[in-house]
């Protein structure tokens, strides 16, 4: 290379503040300097294979396009060389001497709209290139454009602070090299494993070659070496694919040495273009429940340039459990390329993504059911979060849920509301559950005891997130859904009239037991839910359930105290006992047990465990309050 002509030219805005902003506050990750080169280099391959269809005679000294990069460490360099379009003098001020001009974007603008759709031009905002100030304190470019002479060729360099020089060169080769001359404190970046990381983590899938130096010996040799796949999977037609090339896919993006359980890959067009594969894997990761607000499930490529592995914005947090990628070939970004706007383009996306998902998982508990039912283990819990979060697909949520009941064997969570609904007795139309804080504790419940001995089927619910779900979930396919142990249990005409005889035959009870607790309980009644049991626990319709407050109340929300409404079995012997109990402190015995036995049912931790056994003690050998239980 000969020098020409030296020219010194200062930016054409205000660059000091804007190269601080950069080198400052743009980017969030320093290493996304390389992100943004190779995508420039990508973007003047591209403008070359676009215009060479006119053109061909300016691929003919080198058709083979491609992307080098470099590293010396002696002179503290990183270099980007494509063999693209490359720049004139012109269109380097144009587009390097005013910052936040996009030669990309003025590229696409001149294009005729039916041209546009063809090319694959990634640039957009023009400051890309200035993020090389976040690692070099001086970036030098020499650039030649295709079908100009050698003596066309041009230098661009500059130190970032207000000025770039120019300079004419003779420059053998076609395209862009831009050499980084790094700070004293950015020396990774000479590293070459480091730099083969950052190509593999964000241009893996750019569509051209990138090649490195080949290591010998831990040194760099003549020879090149491609570092990327050149290639991206999702963009291949689904019949070219087997399912060993989207197993080992999803292995290399997940991390995970299992198979996937199901994908789903399509490719949208229309006003808004792009390509999802998703994948729901078979079992979640060890740290899956770690929270919620770390979602990186989810991998987002613009015209497979990656840019972010976090799925905020592209699948509702019910969701997180699925990998996959989603590419865009026009989705808007802001200025550093990092964050997704909020527009209708991201919400259509995610509304899509869902759907795919939603619309897999269904696939599943239909024609697969043993697949289904290992997703149900892995991540039911988690879907159940979109019974509350996503209002417009709660239906089809509520569909894909599973549970155990009266009815199934054991705990295994089996049965779907479509399964109740399909068993529900003539006349029956509510859909009843219940609520507790262990499956032995909702199975075991004084409260579903009447449904039970007339083979009414009754869900029992026993996650943590059931209570918080079931608020939302208050109807499916016209059913109603009630909890067993919640409000007043209706009854048919023949019942509610001996209902009736029974409240009045059992109001003396009623009024001592009122007296007994106080303030321990609300209301004391007669119970319809009772068969077998002496006592239970009920709320009002709208309460939250008694071991959902514990939990809360455990993890430090204040929770006002608020009392339960016992109901009580009039023909059970201990309540029939308490009946015609003549000794007060006896009577207020059996009236605490009768409480205490509901609430240990329920799950409670009872206040004073010791005092329930001796006060058990008492009444089993009816003995009084005072008696020395247990001595000889």
């Amino acid at each position: 290379m000969t020098t020409a002509t030296t020219e010194t030219r200062k930016f054409e805005a205000e660059v000091a503040q804007v190269l601080h902003l950069v080198t400052h506050s743009l980017y969030s990750h320093k290493e996304i300097f390389l992100r943004e080169l190779v995508s420039n280099a990508s973007d003047a391959c591209d403008k070359l294979r676009f215009e060479s269809i006119a053109q061909p005679q300016w691929l003919s000294e080198d058709s083979e396009l491609r992307i080098d990069i470099s590293v010396d460490k002696d002179a503290r360099t990183l270099s980007v060389h494509d063999n693209g379009i490359g720049m004139s003098r012109d269109e380097l001020i144009a587009n390097l001497g005013t910052i936040a001009s996009s030669g990309t974007r003025r590229y696409l603008e001149s294009l005729a709209a039916e041209r546009k759709a063809d090319s694959r031009l990634i640039g957009q905002f023009g400051v890309g290139f200035y993020s090389a100030f976040v690692v070099a304190d001086k970036v030098t470019v020499v650039s030649r454009r295709a079908g100009s002479d050698a003596a066309d060729g041009v230098r661009w360099e500059s130190d970032g602070k207000g000025e770039y020089t120019l300079d004419t060169l003779d420059v053998g080769r076609r395209g862009t090299t831009v050499t980084l001359h790094l700070k004293a404190d950015e020396g990774e970046f000479l590293e070459a494993w480091k730099v083969r990381s950052l190509v593999s983590r964000y241009s893996e899938h750019i569509g051209f070659p990138i090649r490195m130096p080949k290591e010998v010996e831990g040194k760099p040799s003549d020879e090149w070496e491609v570092v990327n796949s050149a290639s991206a999977l999702w963009t291949r037609p689904k019949n070219e694919l087997a399912d060993t090339d989207y197993q080992n896919f999803y292995k290399s993006l997940s991390h995970d040495f299992s198979d996937a359980l199901a994908w789903t890959h399509n490719r949208v067009e229309g006003n808004q273009n792009f390509t999802s594969l998703l994948f729901v894997p078979a079992k979640a990761p060890f740290d899956f429940m770690s929270g919620r607000e770390e979602r990186k499930g989810l991998k987002l490529y613009i015209r497979r340039v990656f840019i972010m592995d976090a799925s905020e914005q592209l699948l509702p947090a019910y969701l997180r459990f699925v990998r996959g990628v989603v590419d865009s070939d026009d989705l808007p970004l802001n200025v550093s390329r990092e964050i997704l706007q909020q527009n209708r383009q991201v919400e259509r996306i995610k509304g899509a993504c869902t759907k795919r998902v939603l619309d897999l998982l269904d696939k599943l508990a239909k024609d697969e059911a043993d697949k289904y039912t290992t997703f149900w283990n892995a991540f039911g819990g988690v879907l159940k979060e979109g019974i509350a979060e996503d209002a417009g697909n709660r239906e089809r949520i509520a569909k894909l849920l599973r549970f155990a009941s009266t009815h199934s064997d054991g705990a295994a969570a089996t049965v779907s509301l479509d399964d109740y609904i399909g068993r529900m007795q003539v006349g029956q139309d509510v859909i009843w559950y219940i609520t507790a804080d262990s499956h032995a504790a909702a199975k075991g419940s004084p409260q579903i005891e009447a449904l039970r001995a007339k083979g009414v089927e009754v869900l029992l619910m026993s996650e943590r997130i059931d209570e918080w779900m079931a608020g939302y979930l208050t109807e499916y396919a016209g059913k109603k859904l009630r909890h067993v142990g919640k409000g007043e249990m209706e009854l048919d005409a023949a019942a509610a009239e001996a209902h009736k005889a029974s409240e009045e035959a059992a109001s003396g009870v009623v009024a001592r037991l009122k007296e007994l607790l106080g303030e321990r309980v609300s209301d004391v009644k007669v119970s319809r839910r009772l068969t077998e049991s002496p006592s239970c626990l009920v709320l009002d319709e709208y309460d939250m359930a008694l071991h959902l407050r514990r939990v809360l109340k455990q993890s430090g929300h204040d929770m006002p105290d608020s009392a339960p409404v016992l109901e009580i079995n009039p023909a059970h012997a201990l309540v029939k006992r308490l009946e015609a109990e003549t000794d007060d402190s006896r009577a207020a015995d059996l009236a605490l047990l009768l409480l205490e036995q509901a609430q240990v049912a329920e799950g409670a931790q009872l206040d004073d465990p010791a005092a329930f056994v001796q006060r058990l003690n008492r009444v089993i050998l009816g003995a009084g309050p005072g008696a020395a239980v247990g001595k000889r």
